[in-house]
């Protein structure tokens, strides 16, 4: 039962990103990775979104994929600990040849940590 249980916290830790670890990651690398934001839904009710993170929805990943970079570790963030849709679309992009991670907790943990942040393009109070 320990080297299951092992097996699948080390199979946790090599597919996420806590948000303090990713930007340790990127401060020692930053061309090794490319941030992007998968959330679904319409930019009124994606108030902000992580500084630098490129805006590619869940649902048009399959018709945008000429904006990933095969050359980068994909890391892919969504809402919160509830939300899945990073994990949808790290399963879809793996099977596309990509090199994934998921940032643990969504935007919900930035923010909680208080890092960077910028308004979604189109965003409307």
């Amino acid at each position: 039962m320990a080297t299951n249980a092992t097996e699948f916290f080390e199979e946790k830790i090599n597919a996420t990103f806590s948000p303090m670890d990713y930007l340790q990651e990127v401060k020692k690398t930053p061309e090794k990775y490319y941030l992007i934001d998968v959330r679904n839904g319409p930019p009124h009710l994606k108030r902000e979104k992580i500084e630098g993170a490129a805006e590619i929805p869940q649902g048009e990943l399959e018709n945008r994929l000429s904006e990933t970079p095969k050359d980068k570790i994909l890391v892919l963030y969504c809402w919160d600990v509830w939300c899945n849709t990073a994990a949808k679309a790290a399963v879809f992009l793996i099977s596309e040849g990509f090199e994934v991670r998921e940032l643990a907790g969504g935007i919900a943990a930035w923010n909680t940590m208080g890092f960077d942040t910028e308004i979604v393009e189109g965003y409307e109070e």
